[in-house]
């Protein structure tokens, strides 16, 4: 499922726009009732709103004509009084004329920032693009399907991943949630998304794959800190390794501290539950590398695993109730991968609202 997208953040005016109908509608009121009022009843200081008006909504050329407009109609307005000589009808040519200068040079200045700020946006929406790439849409026997919300909207990527890697008999999965939030959790996850797609095809077993992961975030995290260094936390990541074979009907995987897959078939829904749930990745030093152990699960054709992280199970509504995944999952086993995401993403949000407080991933893999 595409992520998010990002919110135009370009004003811009196209022809036939209803909007501009609100400062012409003010600047000809003003002229025909300034030209049919008494003499001591002056309405043309209230043209000065037609510009600033404008400026909300449209750029510099529009604010422009809509402000050269406004100076036209002062001057009829004096000309039809016969006070063109005046010095109150001048001032007000001249002041009308310095605001509308003002707001077009405002307009010039929003959106030469705007541009820039969307080309920045633009930018770093490729490059989370390229860290997160988009799994395959079939993997072998396999349909896959994913789903990324990031708890803030301009956001493409947080801490929440996940990656696919073939090899020649079978397809290998990881789903994981790095610690932390900000830039410091996206560099840990690139780390992390780098050193899989690297290794998750050279490595013979998963629980070697493991082991390259979690020295990965170890070395990444040791490399600056110096033995008088004051930072003393830990960086790591809960996460789950999955190796489908093409030919047997089972699923190996290792869990690092992360949340049990569910495992949706006709007989309803099963948590793939290990024996031992290891440490999170970067965290293996305190168990040492023989701890991971890979275990095996049956995986039948028709079947459908669905890998999530925690901010689906850990959203909240309104009333502070978590998400039911697990309920809501019991209805989804006959449908596609990609249908199974869709109604998560529909689901997960209608249950917060619309507001995530965590980042949400999720992976649906169908054996066909």
């Amino acid at each position: 499922m595409p992520l998010r997208p990002l919110t135009s953040l370009r004003r811009s005016w196209q022809p036939g726009h209803t909007t501009v109908v609100l400062p012409l509608g003010l600047i000809a009121a003003v002229f025909v009732v300034d030209i049919l009022s008494p003499s001591h009843i002056h309405l043309g200081p209230l043209l000065v709103a037609a510009p600033a008006i404008t400026v909300a909504f449209a750029g510099a050329r529009l604010t422009a004509l809509i402000g050269a407009l406004a100076v036209a109609a002062q001057v009829a307005i004096g000309v039809g009084r016969g006070v063109m000589a005046s010095a109150n009808i001048q001032a007000q040519i001249g002041a009308l004329l310095v605001v509308s200068t003002l707001l077009v040079g405002f307009c010039l200045v929003r959106d030469r920032r705007e541009r820039k700020l969307h080309k920045m946006t633009s930018v770093a929406e490729a490059a989370q693009h390229v860290l997160l790439r988009p799994l395959p849409s079939r993997s072998g026997p396999l349909e896959i399907a994913h789903l990324y919300l990031p708890a803030e909207a301009e956001a493409k990527m947080g801490g929440d991943l996940y990656a696919a890697a073939r090899t020649p008999h079978s397809t290998r999965l990881l789903i994981a949630d790095v610690r932390g939030k900000g830039l410091a959790a996206i560099s840990h996850a690139a780390l992390l998304l780098g050193a899989f797609r690297a290794a998750a095809h050279r490595q013979a077993t998963l629980r070697n794959l493991a082991i390259h992961l979690d020295g990965a975030m170890r070395w990444d995290s040791a490399q600056w800190r110096g033995r008088d260094a004051t930072d003393t936390e830990e960086s790591f990541a809960t996460a789950m390794l999955l190796d489908i074979p093409d030919e047997e009907p089972v699923v190996r995987s290792i869990s690092c501290g992360h949340p049990p897959a569910l495992r949706l078939g006709g007989s309803g829904v099963g948590a793939l539950r290990p024996r031992e749930c290891h440490l999170p990745l970067g965290l293996g030093r305190l168990a040492g590398a023989a701890e991971y152990q890979t275990e095996t699960f049956p995986f039948e054709p028709g079947e459908l695993l669905l890998l999530y992280t925690d901010g689906v199970v850990e959203a909240r509504d309104p009333d502070g109730v978590f998400y039911p995944l697990a309920d809501r999952a019991a209805a989804w086993h006959r449908q596609r991968p990609d249908e199974v995401v869709h109604r998560l993403c529909e689901d997960l949000l209608a249950h917060v609202d619309g507001h995530l407080g965590d980042d949400a991933a999720a992976v649906a893999v169908r054996r066909g």
